[in-house]
């Protein structure tokens, strides 16, 4: 029996290693791989130069916002044309956009490495798929959000211990907001708002105290560390930890009274249909899902990976989500296909009105 146990693990070994080398051969020949990815400066550089070295295939990464990149694929798809092999976007955009319109191809059966598949290397014990069936969309981080972020030159933290003295009228015109209207960051915290703190809350946030709402991430950076928007929801994580090491004063604010801690999924990774680089695209989704790929993503994003094998030596202790907590997940499938798509469209409907 022992004889037998050996040889099928070898034969294992063996099948999964000869699939694997056939798979790079395959990609090295097609040359590249297409993939549409945030638009966060660390993340586009980052991952290309990793993973050109690792595997000696050039990684075209396409920057830019999810909701953008969703609607430029629509248009393709129309059109016959295929461009784009994976995706690393969001919940809201791999949930009502990719899933919800078949552009994505089943992603467990291109998983090849042990190191991946391997259940015990996952903080949950298994790999985290987020969608019905786990097979097309793996959620590769689990990160206690900030609530927000404060330049403390103009807004010091003990003046911000509940999240009702957002509405304080001297902070009227000093905090900026990712857009709700659209999928994303923004979309994703106006849901946790409104479900913790209802309407009249957003209404007042929103309107009353004349939030500056933009879509561009870099705007809303700059306006933090400028002090113009001193109170910043959706700030780019990635600036921030640079500008902190430059010594800006810009702290995180977690925990808020009357506000329950809430984790983030970030970019999720899944597998277009009618990939164009088919095996380029399985080396991908098993190389970011891997100890190497989810460690470098992760550093690049300041997200905390999902698997146990990672260096988290670099991440400030308050991100790391700890056992006990009954955190608010706003990355979870059904609050994102029901409650949270509603709020989209309320924010949609209350935005589109003049402000006073």
């Amino acid at each position: 029996m022992l004889v037998a146990s050996a040889s099928c693990a070898a034969a294992q070994s063996s099948d999964w290693q000869k699939t694997w080398d056939e798979t790079l051969a395959a990609a090295r020949q097609e040359g590249k791989v297409v993939v549409a990815g945030p638009p966060d400066a660390q993340v586009r550089q980052a991952l290309p130069a990793a993973f050109k070295a690792r595997f000696g295939v050039t990684l075209e990464y396409l920057s830019a916002r999810s909701t953008d990149s969703a609607s430029k694929l629509r248009a393709e798809r129309a059109a016959g044309i295929y461009t784009v092999d994976a995706a690393l976007a969001g919940i809201q955009t791999m949930a009502t956009v990719l899933y919800r319109e078949k552009m994505l191809d089943s992603l467990k059966p291109a998983l090849i490495l042990p190191e991946v598949v391997d259940g015990s290397k996952w903080k949950k014990g298994e790999l985290w798929f987020a969608d019905p069936e786990k097979q097309y969309v793996l959620r590769l981080f689990n990160t206690v959000n900030r609530a927000f972020t404060i330049n403390t030159r103009e807004v010091k933290p003990d003046e911000l211990r509940s999240v009702r003295d957002l509405l304080d009228p001297k902070w009227k015109g000093k905090i900026s907001f990712m857009d709700p209207t659209i999928s994303g960051t923004g979309s994703n915290q106006a849901a946790q708002l409104y479900a913790q703190l209802g309407d009249d809350f957003i209404k007042q946030l929103f309107i009353d105290q004349k939030t500056m709402i933009s879509r561009d991430r870099r705007q809303l950076t700059d306006g933090l560390a400028r002090g113009t928007y001193p109170i910043s929801f959706g700030a780019e994580d990635g600036e921030l930890q640079r500008l902190r090491k430059e010594g800006l004063p810009v702290v995180a604010m977690y925990s808020l009274e009357n506000m329950r801690p809430s984790v983030s999924g970030g970019d999720q990774v899944a597998l277009f249909n009618h990939a164009p680089h088919p095996n380029a695209a399985k080396i991908f989704v098993n190389w970011i899902a891997s100890r190497e790929g989810n460690e470098i993503f992760g550093k690049a994003l300041g997200m905390v990976p999902t698997r146990n094998d990672t260096d988290e030596s670099g991440f400030l202790p308050q991100i790391i989500p700890r056992a006990g907590i009954d955190y608010f997940d706003p990355y979870d499938w059904e609050f994102t296909v029901t409650t949270k798509e509603q709020v989209r469209l309320r924010m949609k409907e209350l935005l589109s009105k003049p402000r006073p």
